[in-house]
């Protein structure tokens, strides 16, 4: 079974996407399925780290223009250029080749771009978060704790399959493997490690802000720091510097393939809720969730209401360095039950699940989402 997968990553969409599409490629291919991606040459395009994992890569053209489109959806402008263009040179890109499964994991198209490109491929799998906009597909996969099989219920046709909930989580298979002796090696610590993640790319620098926020917070003395960063992310440097001046030993870890292991070993999470959220909740690590982008107030909001993570608001509102000092001060009293609750939502065995429905070559019913609850 041939599928190519539609992404982009870039200093303003991060490394998230094609890191979870990777992450059901391998997948897919351990049943056998060959997997190939199209991606554009933004700025911070992933390109080689997709080659480097062992799949082709056809790189579509950068942009001509600076400024991407600015009519809907909300996210068009991530894309670099028009909906009609990245479809037109996605079908070229495709050339003889139809595949059996074209999945998208794209915030900038909707069911315009997916009907386009449907005559190329057998069937469509979308990948979202946001449930904003129409889609033309046969199966979608919404990853996010709070949404419902309903939420698209309006946004897909008849036919389509919808998969969501954290159970389908796009995990590598290393977060199921370290969860059993993750969460039984968290129940006899206290708080020694936290562990800053603010996304592989931090274009807005939240790294920053955080460390000086935790620079200046009460903290245990024998307490250890780990940042971790891409390689690509604008603010490294400063970072660097920041972490010399830290009054706790502050590691600095770039382009980390073992995340597992350092989510394993950490105690304490500050972290954006992106994709690394199902990672932390796989592994029962709590969380303090600082919101970087206005489309993960949701996701902290009903993490913190499951009693998972805490959450002290954007990063960019007035009173955050008040709200993250608070949530430091008050987390170490909360870690078993932060841990338990956050183990409880996502098991880590996402990938597979949805890599054997894609795989299924007969659609059994039009919607198996389900509507998930915790506490």
């Amino acid at each position: 079974m041939d599928i190519v997968f539609r992404t982009d990553a870039s200093l303003d969409i991060g490394t998230g996407h094609v890191m979870r599409c990777m992450t059901l490629a391998r997948a897919l291919q351990v049943n056998g399925a060959t997997c190939q991606f199209v991606t554009r040459a933004l700025p911070g395009h992933m390109a080689k780290r997709i080659e480097a994992e062992g799949f082709g890569v056809t790189l579509l053209p950068a942009p001509q223009c600076q400024q991407g489109p600015t009519s809907p959806p909300a996210h068009a402008h991530w894309a670099g250029v028009s909906w009609a263009q990245d479809a037109e040179e996605t079908l070229a890109a495709f050339g003889d080749t139809r595949p059996s499964w074209l999945v998208l994991d794209h915030y900038a198209f909707d069911a315009r771009w997916q009907t386009a490109v449907r005559a190329a491929s057998k069937r469509i799998m979308v990948i979202d978060d946001l449930a904003d906009r129409p889609h033309d597909c046969d199966l979608l996969l919404d990853q996010n704790l709070g949404h419902t099989a309903y939420n698209y219920e309006q946004l897909v046709p008849d036919r389509c399959v919808s998969l969501v909930g954290p159970r389908y989580a796009l995990l590598r298979p290393e977060f199921a493997t370290k969860r059993a002796s993750a969460l039984a090696d968290r129940a006899t610590r206290g708080f020694r490690h936290l562990l800053i993640t603010m996304g592989g790319i931090d274009q807005g620098d939240a790294t920053s802000q955080v460390l000086k926020v935790v620079k200046g917070a009460n903290l245990p003395v024998d307490l250890r720091i780990t940042v971790i960063m891409g390689s690509q992310a604008p603010a490294l440097d400063q970072v660097h510097a920041l972490a010399q001046d830290m009054p706790r030993p502050t590691e600095i870890a770039v382009d980390v393939t073992n995340m597992a292991e350092h989510m394993a070993l950490a105690d304490l999470a500050i972290g954006a809720a992106g994709s690394t959220t199902w990672e932390r909740c796989a592994l029962g690590l709590p969380t303090i969730i600082v919101q970087i982008a206005d489309n993960q107030a949701g996701i902290a909001r009903v993490l913190s209401d499951a009693g998972a993570a805490l959450d002290p608001g954007p990063l960019h509102a007035p009173e955050i360095t008040q709200n993250l000092r608070a949530a430091l001060a008050e987390a170490p009293s909360l870690l078993g039950a932060m841990a338990e609750r956050a183990a409880y939502i996502c098991d880590g065995d996402g990938a597979a699940r949805v890599a054997i429905r894609l795989l299924a070559t007969k659609q059994s019913s039009n919607i198996i989402g389900e509507v998930f609850s915790c506490g």
